[in-house]
């Protein structure tokens, strides 16, 4: 896949993922998660985990990066990174996916804090057959045509 061209590496975009990862607050997991998004305009967001003591309340890093993006104007990304403590990357949650496909196909950079080893793919390889937007415009469209069919038929059979 072809990737827009970036303002920033992929390296410089896992080192603030490990930034945010040092801001975030699991005392439940232990498990700390930092992301780094990259808009559309180059401006980089940081996100980390933020657990709570009524588990549902937590928020993954991806979502907290892509809600502060959001809230800041921004609903187009080039890439976002991800980086966990594990030593190998460790791909978002079902969750987390979905969330992410929600504002289109963008480069997902998957790393780790205690080492360089990363894995690049795209939101809609982490979550092919995807539920998006485009599937309620077609929805939107299909019920459209049905009314217009019946309609159709309607004035059809009065004639």
């Amino acid at each position: 896949m072809d990737f827009a061209p970036q303002d920033i590496s992929d390296i410089e975009l896992v080192g603030l993922a490990r930034t945010a990862m040092k801001r975030a607050h699991c005392p439940y997991s232990k498990f700390p998660v930092g992301a780094a998004i990259l808009t559309e305009s180059g401006d980089t967001i940081l996100g980390c985990n933020v657990e709570n003591a009524s588990y549902g309340g937590t928020i993954c890093a991806e979502r907290s990066a892509i809600v502060s993006a959001v809230s800041q104007g921004h609903t187009k990304f080039r890439a976002i990174a991800i980086v966990t403590g594990l030593s190998k990357p460790a791909s978002p949650c079902g969750l987390c996916r979905q969330f992410l496909v929600e504002f289109g196909n963008y480069k997902v950079v998957v790393g780790t804090a205690s080492n360089s080893q990363i894995l690049v793919t795209s939101t809609l390889e982490l979550l092919p057959y995807a539920f998006t937007p485009e599937s309620l415009d077609t929805f939107e469209q299909e019920k459209a045509s049905e009314s217009s069919a019946v309609e159709e038929n309607t004035v059809s059979a009065r004639s």
